[in-house]
Parts: C-alpha cells; sequence; structure tokens
C-alpha cells in the first residue's frame, strides 16, 4: 500500500499543482452559442477529467438547468460571461448537492449580481470565491497526507497478504467520513436557509 498511496498522493499534488481555476480574463466577452459554451468549459476543465472522453457539461445538461432555474435563460440563445461562470459553480456543486440545493443556494445570488450593472456583480463573487483556491488546496493536499498515514498504521494484527487491501480500504474510509461530514454541514446551512427564506415569505 505505502508505495502505491505515496505514488498516488504525489501524482494527485502534481495534478492539482498545475490546475487552475479558470480565470475571469480568460472567458470571452462576448457571447456565445451553445455549441462554443460547451466546447469552452470542457477545455477548461478538462484536467479534472476522470477519463478522457467524459463529457463535462452537454446540451442537455444546460437546458435542464435552466428549466429548473438554476441558469438564467439565453438571450436569443447566446449565453454571457456571468452565464459561464455560473455554470462554473454549478459544475463544482453537483457533485456534492442535489439540484434542488444549488438552486437554493444560487438563486439569491443570481437574483441580485446577475447582470448587475451597478455595483458589484456576479464577476465578483465568482473571483472572491476562486482566489480562496490555491491556498485551500495546499491545506487539503496535507490532510490527505496525513491520512494516509494513519490509514498505513492500521491492520498490522491482520495476515500479511491481506494488508495492503485493507489499508487501502482504510485509506478510502477516511477520506469518505470527511466528505460524509462535510456534505452533512452543507446540506444543514442549506436547510437553515431554506426555513428562513420561508420564515421571510410568511411575515411579508
Amino acid at each position: 500500500m505505502e508505495k502505491d498511496m505515496k505514488h498516488a498522493i504525489i501524482d494527485l499534488m502534481d495534478k492539482l499543482g498545475t490546475i487552475d481555476y479558470i480565470q475571469p480574463e480568460s472567458i470571452p466577452g462576448i457571447e456565445l452559442y451553445m455549441d462554443q459554451v460547451t466546447s469552452f468549459i470542457d477545455g477548461q476543465l478538462a484536467g479534472s477529467k476522470r477519463h478522457e472522453d467524459d463529457k463535462l457539461l452537454t446540451k442537455t445538461m444546460i437546458n435542464n438547468y435552466t428549466k429548473h432555474d438554476l441558469l438564467p435563460p439565453p438571450i436569443k440563445k447566446k449565453y454571457s460571461k456571468e452565464h459561464l461562470l455560473s455554470l462554473i459553480f454549478i459544475y463544482y456543486l453537483k457533485n456534492i448537492l442535489s439540484i434542488n440545493d444549488i438552486h437554493t443556494l444560487l438563486e439569491p445570488l443570481t437574483e441580485k449580481y446577475f447582470g448587475n450593472k451597478d455595483g458589484f456583480n456576479f464577476e465578483d463573487i465568482y473571483t472572491e470565491i476562486f482566489k480562496l483556491e490555491k491556498e485551500e488546496s495546499t491545506k487539503i493536499l496535507k490532510e490527505f497526507s496525513k491520512k494516509y498515514h494513519i490509514a498505513k498504521n492500521t491492520f498490522h494484527d491482520f495476515p500479511e497478504e491481506d494488508q495492503e487491501m485493507l489499508q487501502t480500504f482504510s485509506y478510502i474510509c477516511l477520506l469518505s467520513f470527511d466528505i460524509y461530514m462535510k456534505k452533512q454541514l452543507i446540506e444543514r446551512i442549506v436547510d437553515d436557509m431554506i426555513e428562513k427564506k420561508k420564515g421571510n415569505e410568511e411575515e411579508a
């Protein structure tokens, strides 16, 4: 396990070290048709694919996001820079949250900042959020390494031929428990947002 996991962590560190979030200035300042949107996202986030032929964003996905009010509808079939920024948020959030939860998170931001010409806009929110990425990625990678060493020190009393398999399982469980706890916290926060919104609507 030690050799395989070390290589996996080193490979991941190398990969994440070359991954950068999509810079707002790299997004075309002109409006794009749907085919151009899917090509742009697929190219910019290619490094996050698990398999080479994975599709990060499809026409069907975009239509569903618009149908469920996650994404404002295009203007004359064209998508703005803020549409692309919203799609990037959705791309990351959909891996851990339901469509309804993402809608709860994005709805107030979209209503207040999407297309805002006076003061802060959606691009400002995107920039503020993702400028934290580099520092947080470093912390997360250190946590990966810490959990690896914890897992490596498990199952030493078990048959030697099974230790690597069991330690790998232990490592995956540690990582999964971390994700589970964070997901529980996020869902609790989203539920509180929903209750607060209901309360405000009843008072209005």
